[in-house]
């Protein structure tokens, strides 16, 4: 298969089938939940893969943990190094501490704290650059040039798309009968990698991303046939402020079905909602998915739709419907 360009990608389904295997110490079968409260709001059978259950809270271990398994010996034991707003961050960092190499990760300033500690914890040495696309690669290019580490791009990669497509591996494993999944789509990994499994274990079936309104790139380069220029993410959606990556969007654009915009506000009413229903604490990123199916009940309506929940490693000081603090009554309890 080639991108755009005529490039060879050098990936197809087998790929993900083979990333199952070799993560499996790292990475975790992670459950399937359901709601009757929420298929009953949404007219929708909704199955809910609960990746923010996952080893380090985020579905990055998989594709991170396929990426340092394929590392070749003679190369290994220079480390590995990435860009990450946090969780792809914390991901190569678990990956690399498994198989005793150091991980270098660059974070943009005004990161989430709590997913800056989650690298931290994993192991990972933190180097802070400017908060755009072009000083996370030009800040990660120079400590490779400094380190000799491994680049392990947390979404442009075919490793890492590969192990992010266990995801659907595993979901059409729990739940055959799907019609339809969702994935969040920021860089795009995670989505092409499920699309890629997803369409040729079952053919027909339905693959959607959802993107935030304020970081619209993959739906505007689908809409183009080019990957647009122009990219300035405004989104409480940190997980999903990435450009759409070279692989993952030739991928995109041969097996999804489409992608759908999501204003935040949405999201987060709908991350509210699975902490209200399914008792899980998530990401805002997370909340995209059942946004997009309660906003689009047209396309939906009837089905058995597979919603991925990306990650859980929210900040709990800055939820967004949350102000004021504790409030009065509850610190009372709280001190006597």
């Amino acid at each position: 298969m080639t991108d755009q360009s005529g490039t060879e990608i050098g990936l197809d389904a087998m790929a993900v089938a083979r990333a199952a295997g070799r993560i499996t110490r790292l990475a975790r079968r992670t459950p399937v939940m359901t709601s009757t409260v929420l298929n009953k709001r949404s007219g929708v059978k909704l199955y809910f893969k609960c990746e923010h259950l996952q080893q380090t809270g985020a579905f990055k271990i998989r594709g991170a943990a396929n990426a340092v398994a394929t590392l070749p010996v003679s190369k290994a034991p220079l480390g590995v190094a990435t860009h990450s707003s946090g969780n792809h961050g914390a991901a190569l960092s678990c990956a690399a501490a498994a198989r005793g190499i150091e991980c270098h990760v660059v974070v943009p300033a005004g990161a989430v704290s709590s997913k800056l500690e989650n690298i931290r914890r994993y192991g990972g040495q933190l180097v802070e650059c400017a908060p755009n696309q072009a000083a996370r690669e030009k800040t990660l290019a120079e400590v490779v040039s400094k380190t000799g580490a491994s680049p392990v791009p947390p979404y442009d990669d075919p490793r890492v798309i590969a192990g992010q497509g266990t995801i659907a591996l595993e979901l059409l494993e729990q739940v055959p009968e799907l019609d339809a999944i969702i994935v969040p789509v920021g860089g795009g990994g995670m989505l092409s990698g499920c699309a890629l499994w997803a369409t040729h274990k079952k053919p027909g079936i339905e693959v959607y991303g959802a993107e935030p309104l304020g970081a619209d790139d993959a739906y505007r380069s689908l809409a183009e046939g080019r990957i647009v220029d122009d990219h300035h993410p405004d989104t409480i959606c940190d997980g999903l402020r990435a450009k759409i990556g070279v692989l993952p969007f030739a991928l995109i654009r041969r097996h999804v079905e489409g992608v759908l915009r999501v204003e935040d506000s949405q999201s987060i009413e709908a991350m509210r909602l699975v902490m209200q229903t399914l008792k899980q604490v998530v990401e805002p990123s997370c909340g995209i998915g059942l946004a997009a199916v309660l906003n689009n009940p047209e396309k939906f309506a009837g089905k058995r739709v597979g919603v991925v929940l990306s990650g859980g490693n929210v900040d709990l000081d800055l939820l967004p419907w949350a102000s004021g603090g504790i409030p009065d009554p509850l610190k009372r309890a709280v001190n006597q």
